[in-house]
């Protein structure tokens, strides 16, 4: 790996961040403050909340098992996205290696700040070559996004292959594990001392449960997580945020329960899945959706919109031609699915 100065954008190194009211006084023993120019009415909900979310960051590490000061939190994972490109890719210079297909986010970001998008795509199994990656890079790559379980295939990526491209790759990976805890896979928060150009992102949006507070993680080196405390806006995670990601942190086990209840749900959905005269092949997934390759994916995805079932139509994104995603919801959301899928004809619904 280069030196971090070297990966990071020189005025982002040099910058001077802005400081707040509340990183100025971190203390809470105070009874009265009038440094932040707040209304004194309306506790709690008057106060700018903790702009480090220091709390919330020591419970979340002894879950994860990684100091606080080497956690990142943002408005879900796509500030964490956004972040980086800011911190460490120089428009219309600099450029990103991805996977194809794989979550959008990635692209969008690139496009936004003015950076090269360059996609390697998958082999028939949904898997990536980290020889092939690193063939497309050059001296003005910074980043590669991968994303394992990847989105929108369902699979996990080959381990051998991720810590290939990690010890082969003189910038950052990125991998995003948003659906690591559907996985039998080890996360890699366990290689970050081994990796220092690794960022492991992660969400409280799929197995937590809490899409709609919209709280998404980074893990890396002190270094790293440093620069992005450096850029991120003050205030990022709001007041409601924190104290429902603590409240969901205190309840741990009920997340293990949906997890484990979820992965059965998939597995049974899939078996009923593969009966369907409309389905053509099941894609092996290890996240909380799967990938069907269905007979005409276009007008299956219309039937169900008409019955009142949104599935995600995939057929334009690459190698997924004629696929649905299908999520894992409750048993009888499910089977709600499955009846109406059964109810289907080729041809009637033109």
């Amino acid at each position: 790996m280069k030196p971090l100065k070297e990966l990071t954008r020189p005025n982002i190194w040099q910058l001077k961040p802005y400081s707040s009211a509340r990183d100025e006084y971190k203390g809470a023993t105070a009874s009265v403050f009038l440094d932040a120019n707040e209304n004194p009415y309306n506790t709690p909900h008057n106060r700018y909340p903790d702009p480090m979310q220091r709390d919330l960051k020591k419970e979340l590490s002894k879950i994860k098992k990684v100091a606080p000061d080497r956690i990142f939190l943002g408005n879900g994972s796509d500030e964490a996205i956004d972040l980086v490109y800011r911190a460490f890719c120089e428009p219309r210079t600099d450029n990103v290696v991805a996977i194809d297909p794989t979550y959008g986010m990635y692209q969008v970001c690139a496009e936004v700040n003015d950076v090269e998008y360059r996609k390697v795509l998958l082999d028939e199994e949904f898997q990536f070559s980290a020889d092939k990656l690193l063939a497309a890079s050059d001296a003005h790559t910074k980043l590669v996004f991968l994303c394992s379980p990847n989105n929108p295939t369902g699979n996990d990526l080959l381990r051998r292959e991720i810590e290939k491209l990690l010890g082969g790759f003189d910038g950052l990976v990125v991998l995003d594990e948003a659906y690591n805890d559907f996985s039998e896979a080890p996360s890699f928060l366990e290689d970050l001392d081994k990796y220092p150009n690794l960022i492991v992102l992660q969400t409280f949006s799929k197995a937590w449960g809490c899409a709609a507070i919209r709280l998404g993680m980074a893990f890396a080196s002190l270094e790293i997580i440093s620069i992005l405390n450096k850029i991120k806006y003050p205030y990022n995670v709001n007041l409601l945020t924190q104290k429902q990601a603590m409240e969901t942190l205190y309840r741990y086990y009920e997340v293990e329960h949906w997890v484990k209840t979820l992965k059965e749900e998939r597995e049974n959905l899939e078996k009923e899945f593969a009966k369907l005269p409309c389905t053509v092949h099941i894609f092996p997934s290890n996240a909380n959706f799967f990938l069907a390759r269905m007979t005409d994916a276009v007008n299956i995805y219309s039937y169900l919109v008409s019955e009142g079932i949104i599935v995600r139509n995939r057929h334009s994104v690459s190698l997924c031609g004629n696929c649905l995603r299908i999520t894992v919801g409750t048993r009888m959301e499910n089977e709600k699915l499955i009846e109406a899928l059964r109810r289907f004809r080729i041809g009637e619904h033109l």
